[in-house]
């Protein structure tokens, strides 16, 4: 058995502190709330401490549990466990030891279930959101104002018509040659990586753009190319709008926007197959990575869902780990100085291809829309255009670009200067 209360994080400042010391009292943060609890008698000193929290005590033989990524997904599965905080992709819930054995057989794809992790914050608004004077810089600003949502329902357009991306299909081989040609036409040097999936064989795509020092570092712009229908079979429609059009589209705008820019660092673009399938283009392309290129590589910025909104407001999650903290800071940044996003952190990486990336050590951030909460269309036929929403897929692709572009050292020339102010006079 053990005893909980959930509590406000703004009542958590002067009364967690205290609490905390505590010895068998546990903590756990969800964004705007604490959860409390301690296992075993209910009236032992912990127990006791719990009361003291607040109102809402509450006792159970079962034992809490965390659910990671998609929150709504594993809902959809076990309807009648019991949710103590629902914080979108991110669920507490306590589960009997007849429903830990149901959860492990059940469909984990979309969702990863843990014992829910004492004394951490499993998700937080980003530091110093809200709370500081806009940075902004009048080339990034150029560079932000150049996201088109013109661009990105063409390119969605197109990569929804192929039927299905699953890594195996037809659908996926032709996708994957009218990403290339759009790649190489923007001047980027691009090779395609054989990849197993199964006992089948899939490829990813990597195209590249130098930079311009000597010893340059690497920066890497990241998506899963391919799409699949986990409701109707692997040759059933999957238009993937949102999962993952809206991210291969995001890398596609990015390698537009900076295509003929001069950069210090290397810039490379990678969109993988296998995604759907466990991770296996971006867990191969790791193992296959140079130790060169493990050394140099200063950031991994992973698109993954990044076009439906599901929230009142609009809202970017990134995903990494302590490795990624640097680059965490950098987006969240981005994403206060240069667009309207809510920004929420979470170091609890799962399911998505910033996660080899950091089981290597290496610096990788997933960013994907903030909340899972009315998003019931991904791994079906029903995630189509019209799951898409434009004003925010373009914030968090500016987000994306800026940060890039700070990574990279992009110059902006006098003439994107000129066009710019032109423009802003223009719509005065």
């Amino acid at each position: 058995m053990y005893t909980y209360v959930i509590v406000p994080a703004s009542v958590d400042l002067a009364a967690g502190r205290s609490a905390r010391r505590e010895p068998g009292l546990k903590w756990c943060r969800f964004g705007d709330r604490v959860i409390y609890w301690t296992t075993g008698v209910a009236d032992s000193a912990a127990g006791r401490r719990v009361r003291t929290l607040g109102t809402a005590e509450q006792s159970s033989r079962g034992l809490p549990h965390l659910v990671v990524q998609s929150g709504n997904s594993f809902r959809e599965n076990f309807p009648g466990i019991r949710v103590i905080v629902d914080c979108g992709r991110y669920l507490a819930v306590e589960l009997s030891d007849d429903e830990v054995l149901a959860v492990s057989h059940g469909s984990g794809a979309d969702y990863g279930v843990e014992p829910l992790p004492p004394n951490v914050t499993v998700v937080v608004e980003a530091r110093h959101a809200g709370r500081r004077a806009r940075t902004t810089d009048l080339a990034l600003t150029v560079l932000a104002d150049q996201v088109s949502a013109t661009h990105l329902k063409d390119s969605l357009l197109t990569l929804t018509t192929f039927g299905t991306r699953h890594s195996l299909s037809e659908g996926y081989r032709q996708a994957g040659d009218w990403v290339t040609e759009v790649l190489r036409t923007l001047g980027y040097a691009v090779t395609r990586i054989a990849i197993s999936v199964g006992t089948g064989s899939s490829f990813s795509i990597v195209a590249d753009k130098p930079g311009r020092l000597g010893n340059p570092q690497l920066v890497l712009v990241t998506a899963h190319l391919d799409s699949i229908n986990h409701a109707d079979g692997p040759l059933a429609p999957a238009p993937g709008a949102d999962d993952n059009a809206s991210g291969s589209a995001g890398v596609l705008e990015i390698a537009r926007i900076l295509a003929d820019r001069a950069d210090d660092q290397d810039l490379r673009l990678v969109l993988f197959g296998g995604e759907e399938e466990g991770l296996l283009g971006s867990e191969q392309y790791v193992q296959g990575l140079s130790q060169r290129d493990r050394n140099r590589l200063l950031a991994v910025i992973n698109m993954d869902m990044v076009g439906s909104l599901n929230s009142a407001r609009p809202a970017v999650l990134l995903e990494g780990a302590p490795v990624s903290q640097g680059l965490i800071d950098e987006l969240a940044a981005s994403a206060h100085d240069y667009t309207t996003l809510a920004v929420d952190v979470s170091l609890h990486p799962f399911a998505s291809d910033h996660v080899p990336f950091i089981t290597a050590g290496l610096p990788a951030v997933l960013t994907i829309e903030g909340s899972d909460s009315a998003n019931h269309n991904v791994h079906t036929r029903d995630d189509t255009l019209a799951t898409i929403n434009y004003s925010l897929l373009c914030d968090i692709i500016r987000m994306n670009l800026v940060t890039t572009a700070k990574l990279i050292g992009t110059k902006t020339s006098i003439n994107d200067l000129e066009r710019w102010r032109q423009s802003s006079m223009d719509l005065d």
